[in-house]
C-alpha cells in the first residue's frame, strides 16, 4: 500500500494515539509496580486494544462515510454501483484506513514501552523523553502534510505531549 495524504492522516492520528494512551498507561503503572514486567504486560495489554479498537472504529466509521458518498454516486445514475470497479475502490480504501490507523496505533503504541524492553533502569524517564521525541517528529510530518509551520505542528504535538505526561503524573496514584 501507498502512503498518501489519506493515510497520512490515519498515521499521524494513530500513532498519537498509541503513543499517548499508552504513555498514560506506563506513567500510571510505574507509579503502583516497580516490576518492568507488569509495566509491560500493562502497556502492551493496552496497546493491542487500543490498536484493535482503533482499527474497527475507523473501518466501522469509513465505511459508512464511503458507502454514503457510493449511495449518493448512485442516486444520478440510477443503478447500484455493487459490484463494479467503483465498490472495489470503496472496499479498498475503506480496509487501507483502517489497517493504516490501527498499525500506527499500535506501532506508536511501542515507543514508550521499548525503553522497558530494553533498558534496566531510567526506563520511565526514557519512555516519556522518546515519546515526547516521536511526536516532535509527527508533528513535523503534520506540518509537510498541511503545508504549514512544521516547527508550529511539532510545538503542537509536543505540548499536547507534556501536557498529557503532568496530567497524568499529577493523578498522584502511590504505591
Amino acid at each position: 500500500m501507498k502512503l498518501n495524504v489519506e493515510h497520512g492522516r490515519y498515521v499521524i492520528l494513530g500513532s498519537i494515539d498509541g503513543i499517548l494512551a499508552v504513555l498514560g498507561v506506563v506513567i500510571g503503572t510505574s507509579q503502583v509496580a516497580n516490576d518492568p514486567s507488569i509495566i509491560i504486560n500493562a502497556a502492551f495489554g493496552g496497546a493491542v486494544a487500543l490498536a484493535l479498537t482503533n482499527g474497527v472504529g475507523s473501518y466501522l466509521a469509513e465505511s459508512a462515510v464511503e458507502y454514503g458518498k457510493l449511495a449518493e454516486l448512485e442516486k444520478p445514475l440510477l443503478r447500484s454501483l455493487a459490484c463494479t470497479s467503483i465498490e472495489k475502490q470503496t472496499k479498498k480504501k475503506i480496509w487501507s484506513d483502517s489497517i493504516f490507523h490501527g498499525g500506527a496505533s499500535f506501532l506508536g503504541s511501542m515507543v514508550p514501552i521499548l525503553p522497558y524492553v530494553l533498558l534496566k533502569e531510567h526506563m520511565l524517564e526514557v519512555s516519556i523523553v522518546m515519546s515526547i521525541m516521536v511526536l516532535s517528529i509527527l508533528g513535523l510530518y503534520s506540518g509537510k502534510i498541511a503545508k504549514q509551520s512544521m516547527i508550529k505542528h511539532s510545538a503542537r504535538m509536543v505540548g499536547l505531549g507534556i501536557v498529557i505526561v503532568i496530567a497524568v503524573t499529577s493523578l498522584g496514584l502511590e504505591h
